[in-house]
């Protein structure tokens, strides 16, 4: 099975957890110590700079699927060719601090010109902008979808929120924007849907539970000051997850046994 199968799997089961580097992360050491911890902490997927050395330091340090992320097309043309399993549109939370802003035009263009550099098959995200209204948002992912993308990530923290959230409050107001544009664009593609802005092992559940088949996590996790906590941020969201799952299967089991009463 190839590493993008497991991701696949994984988006089936309304299951799987990306581990997010940040697009602008550029420091290898950094990347080596985020993607140690998507792996050990049982993560599905990792995602980093689209960037050969970047690219090249995951690929040694993680067998998780790879995903690239960059708004610029040839990169991520690049990017597969320097052996990344996925290409990611988006994030766009880094470029926001720089001052680049993107609207629905903007991403259709680059998914549409992304497609055409990249082979047939390259199993491809797009991050629709948090910023730009639901409205937009929603037609934005029904052009994606026909346009044949495999997946969409939504967004909606504030520029610099996540960086200062520390308390399960904080973290739940962050999450509740991007909760918010998964359930609304849920409601109207086929295609899976990730959740990502603000998510921890709190919100994580919640999004699920708002019609995402998976998550994206960053600062919770590279904001942890040890490889240690690292790992024990991944496995806090994982294990989240699997704590709804087995919830859900005593639900299902319970109701059962009533029925064959």
């Amino acid at each position: 099975m190839r590493n993008i199968d497991v991701f696949k799997k994984h988006l089936r089961e309304r299951r799987a957890v990306k581990i997010i580097a940040g697009i602008d992360n550029y420091d290898v050491e950094s990347v080596k110590n985020v993607v140690r911890a998507a792996q050990l902490g049982l993560a599905s997927a990792v995602d980093v700079a689209a960037d050969e050395e970047v690219i090249k330091t995951a690929r040694q340090n993680t067998k998780l699927p790879i995903f690239a992320s960059s708004v610029e097309p040839f990169k991520l043309a690049k990017a597969v060719q320097w052996g990344a399993d996925a290409i990611e549109i988006g994030n766009f939370d880094a470029l926001y601090k720089q001052g680049f802003e993107f609207n629905a035009d903007d991403v259709y263009e680059i998914a549409l010109e992304a497609l055409t550099l990249t082979p047939n098959g390259v199993f491809t995200c797009v991050t629709i902008p948090g910023e730009i209204k639901v409205e937009e948002q929603i037609e934005l992912a029904r052009k994606l979808e026909l346009l044949g993308i495999d997946l969409i990530q939504t967004e909606g923290s504030k520029v610099g929120a996540i960086e200062k959230a520390k308390t399960a409050k904080e973290y739940l107001n962050l999450a509740k924007v991007t909760i918010t544009n998964t359930m609304e664009i849920a409601r109207h593609v086929g295609i899976p849907i990730m959740t990502a802005s603000g998510v921890n092992a709190d919100t994580a559940p919640l999004a699920f539970a708002a019609g995402a088949s998976a998550v994206g996590v960053g600062s919770f996790v590279n904001k942890q000051e040890t490889q240690i906590g690292m790992v024990n941020a991944v496995r806090k969201v994982t294990g989240s997850i699997a704590y709804r799952d087995s919830f859900r299967q005593d639900i299902y089991e319970t109701n059962q046994h009533l029925l064959m009463k």
